[in-house]
């Protein structure tokens, strides 16, 4: 029995990254290394500007250099359209990269067989001269075209595939495709031939020119399907890559200030460091003026801030913010804020995204205002700009930025909060802002929908604007009814007056009391010191009896010894002497002869 073999690992080719920046995760890592990637797109989409800045940012980056053959433009039309980008290219053409012309004149007329075999040659010398990795045939069509000869036509581009092959370089073969015609015109079995097929599209969308790329096929390597944006920069072409499909976000636990204390207080003590806070409210509630408000607080505590505005200039929005007590144009001049401001019309959606992530890498803000971001729903369609709304709140998580987003909320209902881009499922914390309409009077109030992680205040508050900033106040209910403005101030200021008033009354009732108790007091004082004089003329008048008495007891002795009588004292003793007879036990005679002296006693 044959011992069965184990299956050798998948072994994927290598790679070349590309430079441009969200192609190479698109394609997961670039060119494949040593083969030929077929480039169609229609006038206009790029094609040229993705193939040269390839060739640019490997002898940049890799010191590799690369051959360019042009069958339509010159080299000085060729150097003279790159000048917009920051390549250098004048200088790389020098030393890294060669141009041939090889685009043939119309009046060329052709005699005999045609074949590239003496440009192939020649390139494969310039090619060991230089040491070349890369090569570019750029519009290549336009050369087969001449031919008028579709066998002869397909010999060639054998003939160039065969070439490559042989030499070993990675190579970009860019081919036009006619509007709405996914295939090259006239030479759709190229795309069968290469070993990558990458297509580039430009068209209108809602009144907006939208570019996007798409790789459609890709031998030997897995790459990511759909369609994706591109932009144009001062760095050349940028690709809106998708975001990896798993959130790994962190969660910071410090708090950062929402403006101003009032608000903190109302959320619990601040921000989350990272999150994403949503305001809504229709047009003048103020939402620009919270945003503001963030961004200079950020900016007071030393932090960079990118501030993002559509479809208002930064001069505007620094002047209107600074009539209530928002000054931001001293942080621009120390560096610290950024302001960025941008029309939604004059391009699409995810190319909004593309310039607001190139901005982040530049400035790196720590705290970021985008403001409105529903304004992106002009550019492209509404779709498309829901999708990017999303994506930008994850990029700014990604790069830990805390964001603050306004948005308008559109409808007729005065109380709706929902907007256009459905962003409230994703935003961390949400704050609306609505009118109060009521006795001629327009208010604004504040109330905070949601803040995840953290305690929050329920309660709506008036968002009352002056020239020291923003600030809340407490609304004032009355009977069920919530009061704002001038009427807040009345029913206010007539409890003000009623608490005075009691507080009036209380005194005065307080001291009518105080009064009642001292009088009482006097009173009792009195009604003591009248007891006290009764009392001393009781014990008076009883010691003038005691004194009568005894006078009146002197007297009668007195007048006894006057008349020669027995004292009162002896008197009272024979009157309660008893008779010896009395009980039987004396003699009834000396009884009765008592009882005659004591009646003749004087």
């Amino acid at each position: 029995m044959k011992a069965m073999k184990t299956a050798a690992p998948q072994q994927f080719p290598s790679k070349l990254a590309t430079g441009i920046q969200g192609f190479d995760e698109l394609s997961h890592g670039g060119l494949t290394l040593n083969r030929t990637s077929l480039l169609m797109g229609g006038p206009g989409s790029g094609k040229t500007v993705f193939a040269l800045q390839t060739l640019v940012n490997a002898a940049r980056r890799r010191d590799e250099p690369g051959i360019f053959v042009a069958f339509e433009e010159t080299t000085r039309q060729i150097i003279a359209n790159a000048a917009c980008f920051n390549w250098g290219l004048p200088a790389l053409a020098r030393n890294k990269l060669f141009f041939l012309e090889a685009r043939l004149s119309p009046e060329v007329v052709q005699s005999g067989a045609f074949d590239l075999s003496g440009m192939l040659a020649m390139l494969k010398a310039k090619k060991q001269e230089m040491g070349a990795r890369w090569i570019v045939f750029d519009g290549i069509d336009v050369l087969l075209t001449l031919l008028q000869n579709p066998i002869a036509e397909m010999r060639e581009i054998y003939r160039i595939r065969d070439w490559l092959a042989d030499n070993e370089m990675n190579a970009i073969v860019t081919a036009k495709i006619e509007d709405g015609i996914y295939e090259t015109v006239n030479y759709g079995f190229m795309q069968f031939m290469m070993d990558g097929v990458i297509r580039i599209s430009r068209r209108l969308e809602h009144g907006v020119s939208l570019h996007r790329i798409q790789i459609t096929k890709y031998r030997g390597s897995d790459f990511v399907a759909g369609e994706y944006p591109v932009s144009f920069g001062p760095s050349g072409m940028e690709v809106g890559a998708p975001e990896p499909s798993e959130i790994k976000h962190t969660a910071s636990t410090e708090r950062i200030s929402a403006g101003f204390e009032r608000l903190d207080t109302m959320l619990g003590g601040g921000l989350f460091r990272g999150s994403s806070t949503l305001i809504t409210g229709v047009p003048g509630t103020s939402k620009t003026t919270l945003a503001g408000k963030f961004a200079e607080a950020a900016c007071r505590r030393g932090e960079r801030t990118l501030f993002v505005s559509f479809d208002e200039g930064a001069e505007p929005i620094m002047r209107n913010l600074a009539s209530v007590g928002i000054q931001l144009k001293p942080h621009v001049k120390s560096g610290l804020l950024r302001m960025y401001s941008a029309r939604t019309e004059s391009i699409g959606a995810e190319d909004h995204l593309i310039k607001l992530r190139a901005l982040i890498r530049e400035h790196r803000p720590r705290c970021m205002v985008i403001d409105p971001l529903s304004a992106i729903a002009k550019a492209g369609g509404l779709a498309a700009a829901r999708a990017v709304a999303n994506r930008i709140i994850y990029m700014a998580k990604d790069e830990k930025v805390t964001v603050m987003i306004t948005a308008i909320s559109e409808g007729d209902d005065p109380q709706t909060e929902a907007t256009e881009l459905q962003i409230s499922t994703v935003a961390d914390t949400w704050i609306h802002l609505s009118y109060v309409v009521r006795s001629g009077e327009r208010n604004r109030a504040l109330t905070i929908i949601k803040s995840r992680g953290t305690w929050h205040s329920n309660q709506v508050r008036e968002l009352v604007l002056s020239g020291a900033g923003p600030m809340l106040a407490d609304v004032y209910t009355a009977g069920g009814e919530v009061l704002m403005g001038t009427l807040r101030w009345e029913k206010e200021t007539e409890e003000k007056t009623r608490k005075t008033q009691r507080r009036a009354d209380a005194d005065h009732k307080q001291r009518e009391l105080q009064f009642a108790e001292a009088d009482t007091r006097a009173r009792i004082k009195a009604l003591e010191l009248d007891l006290q004089r009764q009392r001393a003329e009781l014990a008076l008048y009883s010691r003038d009896d005691e004194a009568r008495t005894l006078s009146s007891s002197d007297r009668e002795n007195e007048l006894r010894q006057m008349r020669s009588a027995d004292p009162a004292g002896r008197v009272l003793t024979l009157a309660n002497a008893k008779p010896k007879g009395a009980n039987g036990s004396g003699h009834s005679g000396n009884g009765k002869k008592a009882r005659k002296e004591a009646r003749n006693a004087p």
